[in-house]
């Protein structure tokens, strides 16, 4: 927390940056509070206008995406915005990560913290969002999560291509000595369409970037798109089907070392005792390191090759201690149940006079259910990995991470340096989704790197290391209960959820001298705060801590709310011999952007129409990060068992930046949910996980993906998030369909434990 204090003392300057008319730039928002750190790394020739703009000499233009990149696209987005503005195309620059550097501070992703749903506007909402989102300036927090990258990068990308366009355009009037009016740019260059005299934009580059940044500029409208609006190829394409190496499992540096970790497989547990000798001996081991950290405690072996590490890894001979929590699954279970009956929670949501609404409710009235979801592992195609060297009192990092300034802050800790004297390289990662936020492989690697005399020491995580070691989507369980009227439709509704606190356990990795302050709304995100109108409608959230570490899974805590909240609802829909879309579009009323959504799909997906037998059709729809979406689900009853046919989905996300990247993250989060619905937990034995590869936690085959459908809407004033939002309808659409077709209510996860999928 020492650089926190670095930062307070340093500044504290939180500003809006729109203004009527434009945007302000200049130096309130580019040099202030945070310096732009590209002025430290430029090439020869090289200048820079603002942390997110370089331009050579030689016209070659270079963009900062200070987003990681782990195929969601969002590099390409973010290029797109400022090409937008600068009057290039994308093929015309090159984009990079950049640097870890508290400039890069991501506002929107902590805006959302607060206990009020996406389409609460009221004053002490938009105040609560104001603060977390100055919070997250304060702070300098540079990171990639809650589906914000676009959100957060919308204002800021735009208005630092429109300010380097303007400053060039400054220069170049000036060289020419012209009016700036009567100037026009595209492609790189600036033309004075009088005298058809022209400019390259590297030809005015140096001279510009010397100019104060403009006040204030104006932003294109919409109408004026060239490039946003309408889908791109993206920028890491070419890189990536050539086989670039831009992962982290591709970094080679001279005179490398190797090295992977044996962690305790009981979280947190320290070794008995433990004899290395046999490990120590075998060839190509350099040096075997005890690992202590937040994370946990074991073992790092360095050797002159990873297969070396490895098999040195399986040599160590140790005991461990016994776990102090719930020791196997049916104890975590037992547990969340009984956290659920004597803990009353923080309501999040508490609309009316619930216990009113029930004490007097007619039995046959009233419906009840409990719902339950297992731990769940990121799994992430790329193993955890992350490379280090720390040579005369400098440690640089190449890592695939999220989180860039936390990982520089916390691998100085380990390795002893300032964070002044760190540098973090963040690669493409191969999977991310919230494992990459995480900071123990970037340490371990920082920790091991004190051991190599200079050596530059790649780390990497066994498959087995990775699953048996995740922070994993946490378990959680619900009690459902709500009081039909006459009409059928719910009059009042009563949830409680149990789950352990993400927020708690990522500050006991991260922060362990900090203790989260009020709810942690990750426990209910997705049964909260859905647009629908229930006159007594409670929604509580209760911490359950049970030993196993949690992290943010794609779509965190949405992903089990959006089974327990529409899964819920389509059983209301059934006591009350309702239509479930028509139930939906009865309680949403009083939300336009929810029933354009759900009608749409239901016309997409033809809901009304009667199906053969032997096929049925689930829907399911959840507001979250911002996006409206609904989904429709079509299975058959085959000989192998129940085929997943077609997926309709539709997503109003407000603004659509770039449609083709929206698809593939609608589709490729609906798979993402899929896979968790039909077959993959996280079982626990003796304190430890079972699952260890791919051949005990599968993902969805492609002879299993079904086909899609897909429309995105654009109704909503507010722009929402993509990439986790295509996750949390798909698990209860499968799950509803599946009651259509079998008459079978599966309440808990995985649905192969009742059914067979073919």
């Amino acid at each position: 927390m020492a650089s926190l204090g670095k930062i307070a003392r340093r500044t504290f300057l939180i500003g809006a940056a729109a203004v009527a008319g434009g945007v302000a730039v200049g130096y309130y928002i580019y040099r202030r509070p945070y310096p732009n750190p590209l002025e430290d790394e430029l090439a020869e020739g090289e200048a820079t206008f603002n942390p997110y703009v370089m331009i050579g000499a030689n016209n070659a233009i270079t963009v900062i995406a200070p987003r990681a990149e782990m195929g969601q696209g969002v590099a390409t987005t973010l290029a797109a915005l400022v090409a937008e503005e600068l009057d290039v195309d994308l093929d015309a620059i090159t984009v990079e990560h950049g640097p870890a550097s508290y400039a890069y501070y991501n506002s929107e992703m902590l805006a959302e913290g607060g206990p009020f749903p996406f389409f609460e506007e009221g004053v002490v909402a938009e105040l609560m969002r104001g603060g977390m989102g100055a919070f997250g300036k304060f702070l300098g927090l540079q990171g990639t999560g809650g589906s914000s990258s676009v959100r957060d990068g919308f204002d800021k990308m735009l208005a630092a291509g429109a300010a380097a366009r303007q400053m060039l355009l400054a220069a170049a009037a000036l060289r020419l000595d012209v009016e700036i009016g009567a100037l026009a740019t595209a492609n790189a260059t600036i033309t004075h369409e009088a005298s058809g005299r022209t400019l390259t934009y590297g030809e005015v580059a140096a001279d510009a970037a010397r100019l104060d940044p403009p006040s204030d500029v104006r932003l294109k409208q919409p109408a004026e798109w060239r490039l946003l609006g309408k889908s791109q190829r993206r920028t890491d394409m070419h890189a990536k089907v050539t086989g670039a190496p831009i992962f982290g499992v591709d970094v080679s540096l001279p005179d490398m070392l190797y090295a992977t970790v044996r962690m305790s497989p009981r979280f947190w547990v320290e070794p008995v005792k433990a004899d290395l000798s046999k490990a120590e001996k075998m060839p190509g081991i350099v040096k075997i390191v005890p690992i202590d950290t937040t994370y946990g405690h074991g073992f790092g072996i360095i050797a002159e090759n990873t297969w070396a590490a490895f098999r040195a890894a399986e040599a160590i001979e140790v005991e461990w201690g016994e776990a102090d929590y719930p020791k196997d699954s049916a104890a975590m279970s037992a547990f969340l149940r009984r956290a659920l009956e004597t803990g009353s929670g923080d309501a999040l949501r508490d609309d009316g006079d619930v216990d009113t609404a029930f004490a007097d409710a007619p039995r046959d009235k009233v419906v009840e259910a409990e719902y339950e979801v297992p731990f769940l592992a990121h799994a992430c195609m790329e193993p955890m990995n992350a490379t280090a060297r720390l040579k005369d009192g400098l440690l640089e990092v190449w890592s695939p991470n999220q989180m860039p300034t936390l990982t520089r802050q916390l691998c100085a800790d380990v390795a002893g340096v300032d964070t002044e004297d760190t540098r973090v390289h963040t690669t493409f990662m191969g999977g991310g989704f919230g494992r990459r936020g995480e900071m123990d492989y970037s340490m371990f690697a920082a920790l091991l790197a004190k051991h190599t005399g200079g050596r530059p020491v790649k780390v990497i995580w066994t498959r087995e290391e990775d699953i048996r070691h995740d922070t994993y989507r946490p378990a959680a369980m619900g009690r459902f209960r709500a009081r039909l009227g006459p009409d059928g439709l719910p009059e009042a509704v009563d949830m409680k959820i149990a789950s352990p606190s993400t927020i708690a356990s990522t500050l006991r990795r991260t922060f362990p001298s900090l203790s989260p302050l009020g709810p942690d709304k990750t426990i209910a995100e997705g049964a909260f705060d859905q647009p629908y109108s229930i006159p007594d409608y409670r929604v509580a959230a209760v911490k359950a801590d049970t030993g196993v570490p949690v992290g943010f899974w794609r779509s965190v805590g949405n992903s089990f709310n959006g089974y327990f909240h529409e899964s819920f609802l389509d059983e209301l829909a059934a006591a009350g011999g309702l239509d479930p879309v028509e139930m939906r579009l009865k309680l949403m009323a009083d939300h336009p952007a929810a029933v354009k959504v759900v009608e749409k799909a239901a016309e997409l997906s033809k809901w009304s129409e009667t199906l053969l037998a032997g096929r049925a059709k689930g829907f399911a729809f959840t507001l979250s990060f911002g996006s409206w979406v609904a989904e429709v689900v079509e299975v058959a009853e085959t000989d192998a068992g129940i085929r997943i046919e077609k997926v309709w989905i539709v997503a109003d996300v407000g603004t659509a930046l770039d449609p083709g990247i929206i698809e593939a993250q609608l589709t490729s989060g609906a798979i993402f949910g899929l896979s968790s619905a039909i077959g993959q937990e996280i079982t626990f034995a003796d304190g430890m996980a079972e699952q260890s590869n791919f051949h005990d936690y599968d993902a969805m085959r492609i002879h299993q993906c079904p086909a899609f459908e897909v429309a995105i809407l654009q109704n909503y004033h507010k722009m929402g998030g993509v990439g986790e939002i295509g996750t949390p309808p798909a698990v209860p659409a499968l799950a509803n369909a599946v009651f259509a077709l079998t008459g079978k209510r599966i309440r808990s996860l995985p649905l192969s434990r009742e059914v067979d999928f073919a």
